[in-house]
């Protein structure tokens, strides 16, 4: 499927990752970028730092969170010998090709945008003007996102159900493009939803989720990930009643992250009543320790010695500007008849 294709993928440094954020984005996006580069194909992977300064203006936090970010992805097994690993802030051609980009946006792209629409309709929630608080940064998200697809003549991004109106705009931009000077001067990307990606409960039993309050957290201690483990809502029967599996929100989070033994092993525990609360929580403590550990170690290596990831970025980026000159120069030649 990805044979000889370019896979990009962006992430926005929004801070230090939970388990949902693992399973559902990092872990995946790691594993396709393999899977393209042991296939022949290119994968990119870029921090999306302008698009962060939309809702992020304090210069110390972002930064911070950046760090974090970058780390994540490094001590999780991304390879920055086979990906190109960048900063998006450290490639100037994208503004410019932004800028052409927007020559061939209509406006109408901008109002139907899912981030646009969801910022209004919370404004209107509160009695406030439909543009109140809101910049042209959010505004105009999806061109910026364009050219950073667009740019690497990319094949396949990878996306969540949510974020597919992305892409559907790049291709349309892309394709208005080609169609006025008459040739393929951009390449139409399509998008790609991983159906087996986990969306993985809260401690509450709603979307794992920060602004829900209801994380198991990732790279913590494990004093940590145990005291949330353990406030994971559970009933009052005993262990010696037999329970289904299924109706056990502990259960469904094992799911996301144990092997099928294990997954099995805990299904029959609760099911002939040999398994109590405290059991499977354990079980399930153990199963995240095991995944993040090493990862862990890595982690607190690279947020110590950053000056090696920055070294990292910018030799990424150093491979991307070349592709992204190319671009801007095939763009620039049609556009001003060069």
């Amino acid at each position: 499927m990805f044979e000889g294709k370019t896979i990009l993928t962006g992430v926005k440094p929004t801070g230090t990752p939970h388990l949902g954020n693992y399973l559902g984005a990092i872990r995946p996006a790691i594993e396709l970028g393999k899977k393209a580069v042991e296939q022949g194909g290119s994968h990119y992977m870029f921090i999306a730092d302008y698009h962060a300064i939309n809702a992020e203006k304090n210069p110390i936090v972002l930064k911070q969170k950046m760090k974090e970010v970058a780390c994540v992805y490094l001590a999780f097994g991304l390879d920055p010998k086979k990906s190109v690993f960048y900063k998006q802030s450290d490639i100037p051609e994208i503004p410019e090709i932004t800028t052409i980009l927007y020559a061939y946006t209509p406006k109408g792209f901008m109002n139907k945008a899912h981030a646009y629409k969801a910022a209004v309709d919370k404004n209107r929630e509160a009695g406030k003007p439909d543009d109140d608080g809101l910049n042209m940064g959010l505004y105009t998200y999806p061109t910026l996102m364009a050219a950073d697809i667009l740019t690497y003549d990319s094949d396949i991004v990878p996306v969540g159900k949510d974020q597919v109106q992305h892409v559907e705009i790049a291709r349309d931009i892309a394709g208005a493009i080609n169609a006025h000077y008459g040739k393929e001067l951009l390449r139409l990307p399509e998008y790609h939803i991983e159906e087996n990606v986990a969306v993985v409960p809260g401690i509450d039993g709603r979307k794992m989720s920060k602004s829900y309050g209801n994380v198991i957290p990732l790279l913590e201690d494990d004093k940590s990930i145990k005291k949330a483990i353990f406030s994971i809502k559970t009933d009052s029967r005993p262990m010696e009643e037999p329970k289904n599996p299924e109706e056990i929100l502990v259960y469904e989070i094992y799911k996301s992250i144990a092997t099928p033994e294990q997954l099995l092993e805990m299904g029959e525990g609760l099911r002939q009543g040999k398994l109590g609360y405290g059991h499977i929580k354990n079980m399930l403590l153990d199963a995240v320790i095991a995944e993040v550990s090493t990862a862990r170690e890595k982690y607190d290596y690279y947020m110590s010695h950053y000056d090696e990831v920055e070294s990292m970025l910018a030799e990424g980026a150093q491979k991307a500007r070349p592709v992204a000159q190319r671009t801007l120069k095939r763009l620039k030649d049609a556009v001003f008849g060069r």
